[in-house]
């Protein structure tokens, strides 16, 4: 991407955006806490661009992707596409914006109504919104079929007709029937062979360099993160520990639990072998979450730097049933998103990284 597109006002601008769930309890189901599944998430997606979004599992990347689209109602925060306000519209001009922000799911049966056939799955979003009709409709739906890969002779068939990796293109096919400008895949190969993931990562990248469409990438593998992103956010118990290019993210880590997350990562050469992290303790609970860094119970680095602080810089907690000193810093004070000693745009959220 040339730098003039790279200074461009960005497609897509989450700022705070926070999405917690009630815990509700008793007869009268009153709430006596939140879920903090989002928790002040911030980032921007240029047209054209991907951002890969990973984490462990219920770390919060889904629950991003769908209170974007409004899938699921925001506890507060902003999200700006094309520099408006996504959250303000109503009626029709949010009709007229849900044309441009799609989403492929991740599982490609439950995504797909066993009930329709291909033609009505992907047909439906050009008929309700006014695109195309009858005939017109139909040959809309064949010209999408053979760009994903699929013969438009399938059109007739319904979904358990076909293997997941079909499914996938029909699903994929269904997000392109508007033409739209940005798309959150939610995991879209995860459920798929490797073999198959290859070609729906191929036939994803030549659609975005076709038509300059945006990507929210989320998922859990970091090889496939890596190959598909262009930037990468990481996430930790509803919140970004650290973003960078893709290339600045993997050859230099900077937050501890993103470290640990590429040392799990499988390598082709086991020769020379990466030094595995193994993380202590459980992941807290989102109801729940620890004060100061969220990862301060389950970090290494914190520990390792207390034991050569002074006292009164550090703090015990319990870990496991075990205790352990850590800097008093990471488990009071919450480390904010900033610039770290790498490449520009490099930021984690971190007392200790440099």
């Amino acid at each position: 991407m040339s730098e003039d597109a790279a200074n461009r006002s960005p497609l897509l601008e989450v700022k705070d955006l926070r999405t917690y769930f009630p815990i509700r309890r008793g007869i009268l189901k009153r709430t006596h806490g939140h879920v903090k599944a989002v928790d002040g998430v911030s980032f921007t997606v240029q047209a054209g661009r991907t951002l890969g979004l990973v984490g462990e599992s219920g770390c919060g990347k889904t629950t991003v992707g769908r209170t974007i689209l409004r899938l699921i109602p925001a506890s507060g925060g902003t999200v700006r596409f094309k520099g408006a306000d996504f959250f303000q519209p109503r009626g029709e001009e949010l009709r007229r914006l849900r044309r441009q922000m799609q989403i492929i799911f991740q599982d490609p049966v439950s995504s797909l109504n066993p009930r329709l056939t291909v033609t009505d799955i992907i047909g439906e979003p050009m008929r309700v919104h006014g695109i195309a009709q009858g005939r017109d409709c139909e040959e809309q739906v064949a010209a999408l079929l053979r760009r994903v890969g699929l013969d438009p002779a399938y059109a007739s068939r319904y979904p358990h007709e076909f293997s997941g990796g079909q499914r996938q293109r029909i699903g994929i096919a269904r997000a392109l029937a508007l033409n739209p400008d940005f798309i959150v895949c939610d995991e879209p190969v995860s459920a798929l062979d490797v073999s198959i993931q290859s070609q729906i990562l191929n036939l994803l990248a030549d659609l975005q360099q076709e038509r300059g469409i945006a990507y929210l990438f989320i998922a859990h593998n970091l090889a496939v993160v890596e190959h598909f992103s262009d930037d990468v956010a990481v996430m930790y118990l509803g919140r970004i520990v650290e973003k960078a290019a893709a290339r600045d993210l993997y050859a230099n880590p900077k937050h501890p639990y993103t470290l640990a997350l590429l040392s799990a990562v499988p390598e082709t050469n086991p020769r020379p072998r990466r030094q595995r992290i193994v993380l202590s303790g459980e992941v807290p609970s989102a109801s729940n979450p620890p004060g100061g860094c969220p990862f301060h119970p389950r970090c290494a680095l914190t520990r390792l730097t207390a034991a050569s602080a002074g006292a009164g810089d550090t703090v015990e907690i319990a870990v496991g049933g075990a205790k352990v000193r850590v800097l008093r810093k990471c488990a009071e004070e919450t480390p904010p998103l900033e610039q770290k000693q790498s490449a520009p745009g490099h930021i984690a959220a971190c007392w200790i990284a440099k």
